[in-house]
């Protein structure tokens, strides 16, 4: 892997921020660039690195690809109006679905999301916007896992041998390539960006279908939906490096009402870590997962169990996909 890290002690914002728009603005010229904004504070990052750069030169979208948080794609879509982003909202939720019907193998359904991204969707974009340059939110860590072959991050191609030119139409600009998150954060916090973007828990690239373990379908999408909603809401004030939830596959045996159910189990995860390539697992109290437990059982459809993960990172990983 030939990109050498920016560790946070060497790490000055403020130059870095001048260093990344003054190259941004070097190769992409007189020319129009567009950037993949999904809200997580890398690709945030990214975003305003390139507004700055660029301008009205900068065409940002909002892939809606179905497997978001919930009211995700409206609430950054706004909050980036009012940063001076407009970003436009590209509904393509059958697409992604379709891709993801019927795989189950891990590294299959990330596959199947790299390949829709950018072919299916990104593609017909910057061919009708004219766009010579994509710019996304590649940090070091999605670089690291992917080349030693722990984890393929749908993001990274060109460490992958992928020509994005040849293959896609369009050269892919990576500015925060060199940073892990702690990094990135600093960079969004001198940037200006809402506290609510820069300190928020990362977010997978192949978003909620990276915590479904099997067939990630609409129905499965919608129970993941609500117990991510919960479990955020209710370690949010944990300080915790990363906070998800994972549904499994299998269904367990519950009772509800006096009467078996074969329901849903859910996993919870919550992790403290600095640049996500170990953690350890928060020693959360009784009282906040009794609390977990019982509003993912009594709040989500079908769900009978929660447990939560107790092994760090490794021999596990934060993310279950």
């Amino acid at each position: 892997m030939e990109i050498k890290e920016i560790k946070v002690k060497d790490l000055d914002p403020k130059a870095f921020i001048k260093t990344q728009v003054e190259g941004i603005r070097a190769t992409v010229g007189d020319k129009t660039a567009v950037v993949a904004l999904s809200g997580g504070v890398d690709s945030s990052v990214v975003t305003v690195l390139g507004h700055l750069a660029l301008g009205p030169r900068l065409k940002a979208y909002f892939i809606e690809n179905g497997i978001m948080r919930a009211g995700e794609p409206q609430a950054i879509v706004t909050t980036f109006k009012k940063l001076g982003v407009r970003a436009e909202l590209v509904d393509a939720k059958a697409h992604f679905f379709a891709a993801l019907k019927g795989v189950t193998d891990p590294e299959e359904k990330r596959e199947a999301i790299t390949q829709t991204f950018y072919k299916a969707v990104f593609g017909p974009l910057v061919q009708e916007s004219g766009a010579r340059y994509l710019l996304q939110g590649t940090n070091y860590t999605d670089v690291e896992e992917t080349v030693a072959g722990i984890k393929r991050q749908h993001n990274v191609l060109a460490q992958l041998g992928i020509d994005t030119e040849r293959a896609y139409g369009y050269q892919v600009l990576e500015p925060v390539i060199q940073l892990r998150k702690t990094a990135v954060r600093m960079v969004g916090k001198a940037l200006g960006l809402p506290k609510a973007i820069y300190d928020r828990p990362p977010f997978p690239g192949p978003a909620l279908a990276a915590r479904v373990i099997g067939e990630v379908t609409p129905e499965r999408i919608e129970i993941i939906r609500v117990a991510t909603k919960i479990v955020e809401e209710e370690l949010a004030r944990s300080r915790a490096f990363q906070y998800l939830a994972i549904l499994h596959e299998d269904r367990v045996t519950g009772i509800r009402k006096k009467r078996r159910e074969f329901g849903y189990q859910i996993e919870v995860r919550c992790w403290e870590s600095i640049d996500a390539t170990t953690g350890t697992p928060t020693h959360l109290s009784w009282p906040t997962l009794d609390k977990l437990a019982k509003r993912i059982t009594t709040q989500v459809k079908g769900v009978v169990s929660v447990t939560y993960n107790i092994t760090p990172k490794p021999p596990s990983t934060i993310e279950a996909v």
